[in-house]
């Protein structure tokens, strides 16, 4: 089997495009996850399957496609978190084929550069590195670090997150007592409004995702307790407790996985330091050719 036959991720190229022209030409990563699994009815046990670091197969794949339209000039390079389509991918509905031709040229692309910086590197290694599974760049280390804290260490990490975060009398509750809750605090909207959020801390290792049957014990915990819920975890959830979290007519949950947590870090400088890393964008200097 050749190596482009084995980047599945391919298969997302037009269903990207699409998932983006049907939010408005824009989108957060989550709704245009949420989007594709929609248009395309996909089942629960396909969007649970996990990669080696816990994260999501589905959403790398999803995000790997992402990245090569990025390179063609089909999506905006922002790295402000929203996915935007370009003038000539709001007009581009890619084929099967389409996609596969910029899948293979943008491989021989990126082949052909780190030959020349470094022409002992095989081949191989070369095109297995732009297949899905090697992950996209992320700061897994410091995932790594807080699924190693203790439970209580890591309640309480997520006590000074919140607080940097803008929260208000952030406390951790403590014992085996708590129904479900480990901690609490104010978020203030402004002088006149702020209300009481209840949150659960869950240091779970890789691939073992919160389920909905947690979700909605939580709830009920905090109903009556709290106008707001937030589950913090270093895994992530299954598609059912996202659904769950969202429910209508239930009081809504806020979901942090090991991904955007380790974005909350970064955003707030608490427990990272900054470094800048500078390489050529080659999709830039393709039009130079």
């Amino acid at each position: 089997m050749s190596k482009s036959s084995k980047a599945e991720f391919v298969k997302w190229f037009g269903p990207l495009l699409d998932a983006l022209r049907d939010l408005g030409d824009s989108g957060k990563p989550r709704e245009v996850y949420d989007r594709i699994a929609k248009n395309h009815n996909l089942p629960d046990s396909f969007l649970d399957e996990t990669v080696k670091s816990g994260t999501s197969r589905f959403q790398n794949q999803v995000a790997w496609a992402r990245q090569y339209l990025v390179w063609e000039g089909l999506l905006d390079s922002s790295k402000h978190g929203t996915w935007t389509l370009t003038e000539k991918g709001s007009n581009a509905h890619l084929t099967d084929k389409e996609a596969q031709e910029i899948f293979k040229k943008w491989v021989a692309i990126h082949a052909e550069a780190r030959k020349s910086k470094k022409n002992e590197q095989p081949q191989q290694e070369i095109e297995q590195s732009l297949t899905e599974e090697i992950e996209l760049p992320k700061s897994s280390s410091l995932i790594d670090i807080l699924r190693s804290l203790s439970p209580l260490g890591f309640e309480k990490v997520c006590r000074e997150l919140l607080r940097e975060s803008g929260f208000e009398n952030v406390e951790i509750t403590g014992g085996s007592a708590d129904g479900g809750i480990d901690g609490y605090g104010t978020l203030e909207i402004n002088p006149f409004v702020s209300f009481k959020v209840l949150f659960q801390c869950k240091r779970y290792a890789e691939g073992n995702l919160v389920s909905r049957a947690q979700v909605g014990d939580f709830r009920n915990a905090m109903i009556g307790r709290a106008e707001k819920g937030i589950i913090i975890t270093t895994s992530g959830f299954s598609n059912a407790a996202s659904q769950e979290a969202a429910r209508e007519g239930a009081p809504k949950i806020e979901l942090i996985d090991g991904e955007k947590l380790v974005e909350m870090f970064q955003r707030v400088d608490l427990g990272v330091k900054r470094r800048v890393v500078y390489e050529a964008d080659l999709a830039y200097f393709e039009k130079f050719k």
